[in-house]
């Protein structure tokens, strides 16, 4: 379940890229009608499989799977937010046995419950209505909050506005966009907030901005970066702000279920390198570093030291940028990068948080001259979008190629910065003015 499709962002980033620069050089490949036409037909394709695929009664689809999989375990947790059970958020057996309760064709499937305890209060009111009702009402809540987010970071990015259709062909067939509707996700939450954080850290913000940031401790791998980031380059307004904003959220999860909830909470996240196997059944649909060294390397130990080594370099580059650039372009794009790349666990369909970064991208090449160097970026962002559909296809060669690309646009993202840094004139001196 979850081949992705083309992303909005992506496709319209290399699309315009060329737009910008196909007249000038004929001889490139991602012309932008090629681009549109590889975006409709495997947007087309996709949609159309996954539609014949769901067109079956009861709550199975043609392959066997359920609807929605994964909009299970929120519906699960909704049913015990409604019946105030904050004992058995954390209880795998007794959550499997009221998903089979209340639906029936979910009997045997198991889901490990790692959320935090006030994520069930978010999915309690879907809990009133039957399996079905909610995973089309969840759907459509998905799809409205990616169409929103993607439309105004869009209508944001001057260079892009003449090309909507483009881009709304292209959103409909983003990978993570896809991955998230297929498996009835939660990550469109998560990609709300850092749209809705961008826009507040261009108005400055900080404050605010960082309650928005805090919300992404429903998924906490999605703010460990950010995270990192604002504590080296002292942005202590952002900081305090996302302290804040994670404690009223927990606060509210303690008042309605007690503070054993939290207690469980902890407890299962401590004990998660023990459950990895139930986390990850299928590390081919994994997207980041961790993971790219794990299916590399069959030693633990020497994977898990290559990712963190490869995790401290990305996150120097972000720290880098977001010192030395004003671009807010730039700065969003290799912070949802490294977002991606540095989580310890992050599956296809949270690759959903990488629209901003590819429309605002797409933005920034076509206002720079063309260079040999844009080129390159183009052919990243192209290869960025497009190989996470090709997880399943890898797991043989164990090397997931999403990741390269996306870690080589992030050294991209860093080289053009520090170039522009160093082209910069340096400012003359107040002695040097009043002797002028």
């Amino acid at each position: 379940m979850g081949l992705g499709s083309t992303h909005k962002a992506a496709a319209t980033e290399v699309l315009l890229y060329q737009l910008s620069s196909g007249g000038m050089n004929r001889r490139s490949w991602l012309t932008a009608r090629r681009l549109r036409a590889h975006g409709l037909l495997l947007a087309l394709t996709l949609w159309s499989l996954y539609i014949w695929t769901l067109a079956t009664p009861g709550s199975r689809d043609r392959t066997g799977n359920l609807k929605g999989t994964d909009f299970l375990h929120f519906y699960t947790l909704g049913s015990l937010a409604i019946e105030r059970r904050g004992t058995d958020l954390y209880n795998i057996d007794t959550q499997a046995a009221l998903a089979a309760r209340r639906v029936p064709a979910a009997a045997g499937i198991r889901y490990l419950p790692l959320y935090p305890p006030q994520v069930s209060l978010l999915f309690a009111p879907f809990a009133f209505l039957s399996y079905p009702w909610a995973l089309t009402l969840w759907w459509f809540c998905s799809a409205a909050i990616y169409s929103i987010c993607c439309y105004a970071v869009w209508r944001s990015c001057p260079h892009l506005r003449e090309h909507g259709l483009t881009v709304a062909i292209l959103a409909a067939g983003f990978p993570g966009f896809f991955n998230l509707m297929a498996w009835g996700q939660s990550s469109a939450v998560g990609l709300a907030c850092f749209t809705i954080f961008y826009f507040l850290m261009r108005k400055k913000r900080d404050f605010v901005a960082g309650l928005v940031l805090g919300c992404l401790i429903f998924k906490p791998q999605l703010a460990l970066t950010a995270g990192i980031v604002f504590l080296f380059i002292g942005t202590w307004k952002i900081v305090f702000g996302a302290i804040l904003s994670t404690l009223a959220q927990l606060s509210i999860g303690a008042l309605y279920y007690g503070t054993a909830s939290l207690r469980n909470w902890f407890s299962m996240l401590s004990n998660l390198p023990a459950r990895s196997a139930l986390l990850e059944p299928r590390p081919y649909q994994t997207h980041c570093l961790r993971t790219f060294w794990s299916m590399l390397i069959p030693w633990s130990s020497i994977s898990i030291g290559l990712y963190v080594i490869s995790a401290a370099v990305v996150m120097v580059w972000t720290i880098l940028v977001w010192k030395r650039s004003q671009d807010w372009a730039l700065r969003l794009s290799l912070l949802l990068l490294a977002t991606v790349l540095v989580a310890p666990h992050l599956t296809v369909y949270d690759l959903v948080i990488l629209a901003p970064a590819f429309l605002l991208l797409s933005d920034w090449a076509i206002a720079r001259h063309p260079t040999s160097e844009s080129g390159f970026i183009g052919t990243m962002l192209y290869l960025a979008y497009v190989l996470p559909l090709a997880g399943p296809l890898l797991r043989g060669t164990h090397v997931q190629l999403s990741v390269v690309a996306m870690s080589i646009l992030a050294y991209l993202i860093m080289k053009s910065v520090a170039t522009d840094s160093a082209h910069q004139p340096e400012p003359r001196s107040t002695a040097r003015i009043a002797a002028i």
